[in-house]
C-alpha cells in the first residue's frame, strides 16, 4: 500500500516595488497591498487541505505570503535557505520589461550563456536545493501536504526538473504567477503528477494571468 503526499509549491504575493528593481535576495522587499490581499486568498483556499507543514524562503515577501497561511492552520513557518530567490548578477538594476532591457553593451558579457545560466545562479545548483527542501518536506509530511512559499525561478526549475525538461528557458514562459501554486504528488517517495493552479488569479490583471510578473521574482 503506498502513501500519497503532495507538496505545494507556492510563489509569493505582489511586492511593493514602484521603481521596477530587479530586488532579488535584496532585503527590504514587502507585499504591496495587492500581495497581502493575495496570501490572504490563498490562504482561504489551502484552509480545508490537510496541510501538516509549512516550509518559507527567509526573505520578507515570502515570509509575508505564509503568514495568513500560520495563521489559519496554526502551523509553525520553517524558515529555509535552501528555498530562497535564486542568485542573480542583474540583482539591484532596474532592468525594465521585456528582452530590450537587457540588450545594453554592457551587459552582453552577462548574457553569453543561457543555458547555464552566465547572469546568476547555475540551474542545477537551484535544482539540486529545491529538491533537497522537497524531499524533507515530503518526509515530514508523509500521508499528508506541505506547503513551501518560494520565488518565481526556483519553483519552475524544481517543476521542469520532476517534468525531466531542460532548464534553459525563455522566462516569459514560465507558468508561474504571483501566489500560485505548482503541486507535486509523490506515491511514497516516488514523483507521479505535478499540477498548477492560480487561487489569487483573479487578483492579476488578464494579461499577466498564466504568466511571469514585472518586477516579481
Amino acid at each position: 500500500m503506498t502513501t500519497r503526499t503532495i507538496v505545494h509549491l507556492m510563489r509569493h504575493g505582489e511586492v511593493h516595488n514602484p521603481l521596477g528593481v530587479l530586488y532579488g535576495r535584496i532585503a527590504g522587499y514587502h507585499l504591496s497591498e495587492l500581495g497581502h490581499e493575495m496570501a490572504e486568498t490563498v490562504a482561504g483556499v489551502l484552509k480545508s487541505h490537510p496541510i501538516t507543514h509549512l516550509v518559507v524562503s527567509p526573505l520578507e515577501r515570502a515570509q509575508e505570503t505564509a503568514t495568513p497561511l500560520s495563521k489559519i492552520l496554526s502551523l509553525p513557518i520553517e524558515t529555509d535557505e535552501r528555498v530562497i530567490e535564486a542568485g542573480n548578477k542583474f540583482e539591484g538594476k532596474s532592468v525594465g520589461v521585456g528582452p530590450k532591457a537587457f540588450l545594453r553593451p554592457d551587459r552582453w558579457w552577462l548574457l553569453r550563456n543561457p543555458t547555464r545560466p552566465s547572469w546568476g545562479e547555475p540551474y542545477t545548483e537551484i535544482a539540486a536545493r529545491m529538491r533537497s527542501a522537497i524531499d524533507d518536506a515530503r518526509d515530514a509530511a508523509r500521508g499528508s501536504e506541505a506547503v513551501i512559499v518560494s520565488h518565481q525561478l526556483p519553483v519552475w526549475t524544481a517543476r521542469r526538473m520532476y517534468e525531466q525538461k531542460r532548464y534553459a528557458h525563455d522566462p516569459r514562459n514560465r507558468q508561474c504567477t504571483l501566489a500560485s501554486l505548482t503541486s507535486l504528488t509523490f506515491e511514497d517517495d516516488r514523483f507521479v503528477d505535478v499540477t498548477y493552479s492560480e487561487p489569487a488569479g483573479d487578483l492579476l490583471p488578464d494579461p499577466f494571468k498564466g504568466k511571469a510578473f514585472a518586477g516579481g521574482a
